[in-house]
């Protein structure tokens, strides 16, 4: 009940938001606007603030408590392969996916220069002037494990887990304690999920009102097309991921989608799988996921498995090619798709990552990387629609393991 309850606050969080934004959209001046829009945004940056803060000891203890349990190496390696194959074949269906649908309807043409300002996109421009193999690599590997948590690198934390977890393993019975210690922080902050989720209308409430009093509804109107493929996109991204599911998970399916429905509301909403991660593992196990399985592929999920953004990012990356008139034959584009499979891997945990992917792409293949600007003014909306399929693909992709490993607990029982 308490559960159903906060869905229900959720979404009147969610209408309430885009009343309010459109009425200080069409009413205020825009000096008020101005004004209004980071000042009732303070609400998100709360909820955000909250969630980032339990998501570093949240993502180190469930990780080496579950590397820990699995036990051996072998094991560990047979999980973690089965998860790398369901992620790299996602990640390819939603690059294909991507460069199809933008073959096919070509939303760059319907786009105007003329609309835009390029000065913002100076911003995400400038993130990517440094973005090579280098700057991937330490991304990837930490320095510093209190770096890492302090700027909740979530891929860093799980490459220290990992190491850790295997240690705690080797130890055998002296690494119990450990083992013992770690498991009783997460399930005190997992407790903390609770307290933490109490705050997420105000959140969800406060970035659909700073967005739509900022751009009013009219950015639907002037980015239609653009956005209607690309949900159209996204629907049979789902449509795909779903049908895989249920070839798998078969009449258990229905069960884990009312179980997510919660955490797809709020990462729709507020454009941050972080915000969900710790909910998203709470409901994963209740459906039955094995919590050492959770433990171990949620994380690797959010570092490696991000469906939603790998169709954005060729679908954005060839849609402001054809807005310059630049022509990319097949084979130019099949190494995009390569090239955007290996870069989009180290950028878990930056703000705007799929944005950075695309601009460093676009000057990578003689794309003006300004054509950022043409897509920034929808960026948020796109935002909500990809972060809810990454959310959809990290829970199919831990079932789908589980299934695989057999440690689902209806099957135990059945």
């Amino acid at each position: 009940m308490k559960k159903n309850r906060l869905t229900l606050y959720i979404l009147i969080a969610m209408f309430l938001g885009i009343g309010v934004g459109y009425m200080v959209n069409k009413t205020a001046t825009p000096s008020f606007i101005a004004a209004f829009a980071p000042k009732v945004n303070l609400l998100t940056t709360i909820f955000l603030r909250l969630v980032q803060m339990i998501i570093a000891p949240l993502v180190f203890s469930t990780l080496v408590v579950g590397i820990a349990k699995l036990g051996d190496l072998k094991t560990v390696g047979r999980v973690g392969g089965k998860a790398l194959l369901w992620f790299i074949s996602a990640s390819f269906a939603s690059l294909l996916l991507g460069l199809l649908l933008v073959n096919i309807f070509k939303p760059g043409h319907g786009i105007h220069l003329t609309v835009h300002d390029a000065g913002n996109a100076k911003d995400v421009i400038g993130k990517t002037q440094s973005f090579s193999l280098e700057t991937f690599v330490t991304h990837v590997f930490p320095k510093s494990i209190f770096e890492a948590m302090a700027s909740n690198e979530i891929l860093q934390i799980v490459i220290f887990s990992v190491f850790f977890g295997i240690a705690t393993a080797a130890l055998g019975d002296a690494g119990k304690v450990v083992i013992k210690g770690l498991d009783a922080v997460a399930h005190v902050i997992l407790k903390m999920v609770a307290y933490v989720m109490a705050f997420a209308p105000l959140g969800v409430f406060g970035a659909i009102a700073a967005v739509i009093a900022s751009n009013g509804l009219e950015v639907f109107k002037f980015y239609s097309f653009y956005l209607l493929y690309f949900i159209l996109g996204i629907f049979l991204l789902w449509a795909l991921l779903l049908l895989v599911g249920l070839l798998i998970l078969k009449n258990k399916l229905p069960a884990l989608l009312k179980r997510i429905i919660q955490p797809l509301i709020i990462a729709f909403s507020t454009t941050s799988s972080e915000a969900v991660f710790p909910k998203l593992t709470e409901e994963l196990e209740k459906y039955g996921c094995n919590n050492k399985i959770v433990a171990f592929i949620l994380p690797l999920g959010y570092s490696f498995n991000l469906d939603g953004s790998m169709m954005y990012m060729t679908f954005a990356s060839l849609a402001i090619a054809q807005a310059y008139g630049i022509h990319l034959d097949l084979g130019t584009q099949l190494t995009m798709l390569i090239v955007l499979m290996l870069t989009s891997k180290g950028i878990a945990g930056v703000p705007r990552a799929s944005l950075v992917v695309v601009t460093a792409t676009c000057a990578m293949f003689n794309i003006p990387p300004e054509g950022i600007a043409l897509i920034l003014p929808i960026d948020h909306f796109c935002d909500m629609f990809r972060t809810a399929t990454n959310v959809l693909g990290n829970a199919l992709a831990t079932s789908v393991v589980s299934k695989w490993e057999g440690a689902l607990e209806y099957e135990q029982a059945a």
